[in-house]
């Protein structure tokens, strides 16, 4: 535990004025808690800590007299670690809000301590739609993507163009779970069928024994309900098993910029697959690609750390208007009753289950021939509006919701 608070709690002191003494400490201190060396470290780790730096960079907290540090750690996508850790850190180090977390399992952990503590929890990496649902908090905002959002957008392109016998390969914890059972319930609603599912251990390496349970259910798709080298590796397997050019098609219902890059356009050509963010789709989004690339080993931002970069900007904004950042629900009905607007999402608003509300948008992976350079690997099929890309707030069976 200390050899793992130790390594990642590296803090970085990013405003210099005047510390308030309205701010609990004279400090505002945000901790990003990821997986910062596993299967999901390239599209979420050190880059999201780079993207709340420079959240606070743009914000201009040293103008405006905040002292603002940030500090990291490594939950090792494991529920008990990443809950120590924040214990430690809101106790002990009194860090005032926690951002990111992938990994639902983690987040849904974190999620109790931080309402237990009255903290603010940012959640741009974690999927569950629990999350805003029967496990929803007056604490937490979810800010990026979920599950819901996932498989109603690649689920209904995928059903709607007769892609109907499903078959699920899910990774076995809270957020494959969900992404499974949230993409199923989408395919039965449009007429499809479920012929079958198999999870597997969260991480794996070798899918070989699941494709073939796959292979044989002669499902249309195969739905990977995993994420991150998971998924990467379940797609190069099903190459080398001759899946596609046996007939049946792989629904990657979560797959990031990251995981495209490592699997290569010739393998990676013509997935669909649902995102809250992609660098080349304005100038805006290439601009903070273009400033955030350099200071993360040249990796380009994924939609997560988007969302990182967005929320913080939006929790600046609601406890520099507060002048306050002790009571982690007062910041949080602040962020809902102030409309969102930054420059990578623009304009949205936060909903009183704590869901963020902004357009997603289903993408195509290119051709090779169609890429113009190393990280142009995306092309635009649809925008899904923003009153149609999330759950219905009456949905979700969130006791914050009230009827």
């Amino acid at each position: 535990m200390k050899r793992i608070i130790g390594l990642a709690t590296l803090a970085v002191a990013i405003g210099c004025g005047t510390a308030q003494a309205q701010y609990s400490d004279g400090v505002i201190k945000i901790g990003v808690m990821n997986d910062m060396s596993g299967t999901y470290a390239d599209l979420t780790g050190p880059g999201s800590v780079v993207a709340a730096q420079m959240a606070v960079e743009d914000f201009g907290a040293a103008a405006k007299g905040l002292k603002v540090e940030i500090v990291g750690a490594d939950h090792q996508n494991k529920p008990d670690i990443g809950s120590n850790v924040v214990r430690s850190w809101i106790d002990t180090d009194k860090v005032d809000v926690i951002v990111d977390v992938p990994t639902s399992s983690v987040a849904l952990a974190v999620n109790e301590i931080v309402r237990e503590k009255n903290k603010v929890f940012l959640i741009s990496g974690a999927a569950a739609s629990n999350l805003t649902g029967d496990k929803c908090s007056p604490n937490t905002v979810h800010w990026t993507y979920d599950t819901w959002a996932l498989a109603n957008g690649t689920g209904n392109a995928i059903v709607k163009t007769g892609g109907k016998n499903w078959f699920f390969l899910t990774a076995d914890y809270a957020f494959g779970h969900a992404l499974e059972r949230d993409t199923a319930a989408v395919v039965e609603k449009n007429g499809g069928k479920v012929m079958g599912k198999v999870r597997h251990p969260f991480p794996a390496t070798d899918f070989s024994s699941f494709l073939l349970q796959a292979q044989a259910s002669k499902a249309q798709i195969i739905g990977l309900a995993n994420a991150g080298a998971d998924t990467t590796n379940a797609i190069k397997q099903a190459a080398e098993f001759g899946i596609v050019k046996g007939g049946q098609s792989l629904a990657a219902l979560l797959i990031f910029i990251s995981d495209v890059k490592a699997l290569g356009l010739p393998t990676a050509q013509g997935l669909v697959f649902t995102e809250a963010w992609y660098w080349d789709l304005n100038d805006a989004n290439r601009d903070f690609a273009k400033r955030f690339a350099p200071r993360n080993k040249g990796i380009h931002p994924s939609m997560i750390h988007a969302g990182v970069y967005s929320a913080v900007t939006h929790y600046l904004k609601a406890v520099t208007e507060l002048k306050s950042d002790a009571d982690g629900k007062a910041v949080v009905a602040k962020m809902k009753a102030t409309p969102t607007d930054d420059k990578l999402f623009g304009k949205g608003t936060i909903r009183a289950d704590g869901r963020k509300i902004h357009p997603m948008y289903l993408f195509e992976v290119k051709k090779p021939e169609e890429s113009k350079g190393p990280w142009d690997l995306y092309k635009l099929r649809a925008t899904i509006p923003a009153n149609e890309a999330f759950r219905p707030i009456g949905e979700g069976k969130c006791p914050l919701v009230s009827g």
